[in-house]
């Protein structure tokens, strides 16, 4: 079977499956595991990613006006490929394809093509398009394996810190500028790791949020998960953010509980590593309940930082 996977997401569970050798094309940011970035690249961005948050923002924002996607597909390359199954999403038009540009490369290829869709809003939703993707590639089997042992891996932390006081007031913010809080699957993620997400909403999309209601909010911790970046891109990006005067007073800045985590490997996107997610969030949250898996990256980013 002839694969290609429109979403980093889903390329990360093919080749959890064992499907490496019949991914035949990716996208551009499909960099997990590392074998994945060889891959022919199908998408091409109509965004510049280096530019600053605003920048990036105002880019989006411009292209959604226009009913424009914000990624061209390949589809001379794609039709080249001429593969069996190409699995896609239709969650966020901002990760991903339009629907329209994908259907008009379809129709250019040699050959009726299988299109699997993915659009999870829960971990729960997200371990089953993991079964979805086995059903589809003849890997059922190797798919109830692994949804079950993160269902399982996520259920112990859960209950390992079900007890633990207290259970922090923690922001998350998506976006820095503007601000966005993290929607669908991070509340979730925040209350099975011992926290209390307190602007997030559970299954729903992020949200803008202002600093007034960030104020509000007062938050005990702080995780800064912007999507689409790494570890030390979201360290960067918060050292030049403008932080507003009226956090001076938050809880989670007098403690220095301010985090960055690697957005792209552990929240951003919905596939098996999200498991890992909710344990460096455990870790962040009740450092002395639950110490870090081996390889866990997280980073504190604020000890004393003045506003």
């Amino acid at each position: 079977m002839r694969i290609c996977s429109l979403l980093p997401s889903a390329t990360e569970t093919l080749f959890a499956l064992g499907l490496g050798d019949s991914v035949v094309g990716v996208t551009h940011e499909c960099d997990f595991p590392p074998e994945a970035a060889r891959k022919p690249a199908l998408l091409r961005p109509r965004v510049d990613p280096q530019e600053p948050p605003a920048a990036v923002d105002r880019r989006v924002s411009e292209l959604a006006r226009r009913g424009e996607s914000l990624y061209a597909i390949d589809a001379d390359l794609l039709c080249s490929i001429s593969p069996d199954l190409i699995v896609t999403q239709d969650l966020c038009h901002v990760c991903a394809a339009s629907p329209g540009d994908l259907q008009a490369a379809l129709r250019r290829l040699p050959k009726r093509t299988r299109v699997l869709s993915l659009s999870p809003r829960s971990l729960r939703e997200v371990w089953d398009d993991i079964r979805r993707v086995g059903e589809a590639t003849g890997r059922k089997r190797e798919a109830q394996a692994l949804a079950l042992t993160l269902e399982q891996r996520v259920a112990t932390i859960e209950n390992r810190v079900r007890n633990a006081a207290p259970h922090p007031r923690v922001l998350c913010l998506e976006w820095l500028d503007p601000l966005y809080v993290g929607g669908h699957w991070i509340p979730e993620m925040v209350a099975k790791a011992g926290g209390e997400d307190v602007l997030g909403r559970a299954g729903q999309p992020s949200r803008r949020v202002s600093t007034d209601e960030i104020a509000a909010a007062d938050p005990q911790v702080i995780v800064i998960l912007p999507c689409g970046y790494d570890l030390d891109r979201t360290v960067r990006e918060f050292a030049e953010a403008q932080i507003a005067v009226a956090w001076s007073a938050l809880p989670a800045l007098r403690a220095g509980r301010v985090f960055a985590v690697d957005a792209n490997g552990y929240f951003s996107r919905p596939g098996p590593r999200l498991a890992e997610g909710v344990s460096i969030l455990a870790h962040i949250f009740h450092p002395g309940l639950l110490p870090p898996e081996p390889g866990s990256r997280f980073h504190q980013v604020l000890a004393g930082r003045r506003a």
